[in-house]
Order: structure tokens, then C-alpha cells, then sequence
């Protein structure tokens, strides 16, 4: 065999030596979009902040991909300056579902008052999220523990 042969065959073993080690677990999928979300709400972008949700979410709330759009939409026109907190962040994968449950603080200002409107310092809002894998990418199908009024 030639050389050129012989590395090929080399590169062609390794390549999905490689895949498996750069390719991203499920997990860090699951934090990458709880962190794209967080800073898509602070900004204000609702097409980014939904491209996070499935078409399919419902919830116990009778919330709708739709519902949650419109809502959404009416938080950014009554405040500014929203920022997220979220810590403890416990993902459970399994297969093409998973769950995420967090505590979540939120800051925003309303007129010109600024204080929390979601959780505060010491009492955060516990949250647990329900996933769906679809295709590559994981989205928002459940949410529980939101305030009511929210």
C-alpha cells in the first residue's frame, strides 16, 4: 500500500474517534439554549427567544406556542432592562425527552421602578422545563412552576 493509502485509512479510523469527543452532548446543548434564551429575553429578541420553544409547548396553564408568543411580546413593550439570573441548573436526558429544573431570579423595570419581578435574592422561583429533542435540537415543550399572573 502507498502512503497516501495508508493515511487516508489512518484519518478515515480517526474520524469518528474525533466526532465523538468534539461533537456536543446532549447536556450542553440543553445549557447552551437555557443560556442563548436568557440572553435572547434580556435583549428583547422574540424570534430568538422563541426559536426555543416548540410549535407543540403546551402546558398545564393552557399556554400554547401562540399564547406565549403574544405574552412575550407584552412583556418587552411594559419593561426594560430585564435581566435573568438562573443557578442550579439540574438537566435529566433521556433519549429524545429531558427535564431541567432551575431556580430563577428576574430584574426588570417597569415605568421607572427596578426591582425583582420573578423570585428575589433569597427565595428564587423553582423551575422545571420539559424537552423534546427534535432533529438536532432541543426545545421548550413544558413549563412548570411560573407565577400565574405571569
Amino acid at each position: 500500500m502507498s502512503k497516501k493509502t495508508i493515511i487516508f485509512l489512518f484519518l478515515l479510523l480517526l474520524l469518528p474517534v474525533i466526532l465523538y469527543f468534539l461533537w456536543p452532548s446532549d447536556e450542553s446543548r440543553i445549557k447552551k439554549l437555557f443560556r442563548e434564551g436568557a440572553r435572547a429575553i434580556e435583549q428583547e429578541h422574540i424570534d430568538e427567544v422563541m426559536e426555543k420553544v416548540s410549535f407543540n409547548y403546551l402546558d398545564d396553564y393552557g399556554l400554547s406556542y401562540l399564547y406565549i408568543k403574544e405574552g412575550m411580546e407584552r412583556v418587552f413593550q411594559k419593561m426594560n432592562d430585564i435581566k435573568i439570573e438562573y443557578e442550579n441548573l439540574d438537566i435529566v436526558v433521556k433519549e429524545k425527552t429531558a427535564t431541567a429544573e432551575v431556580d430563577v431570579r428576574v430584574v426588570a423595570t417597569i415605568g421607572s421602578e427596578t426591582g425583582y419581578i420573578l423570585g428575589d435574592l433569597p427565595n428564587p422561583v423553582h423551575m422545571k422545563f420539559t424537552l423534546e429533542k427534535e432533529r438536532t435540537k432541543w426545545l421548550v415543550t413544558k413549563t412548570e412552576g411560573l407565577p400565574v399572573w405571569w
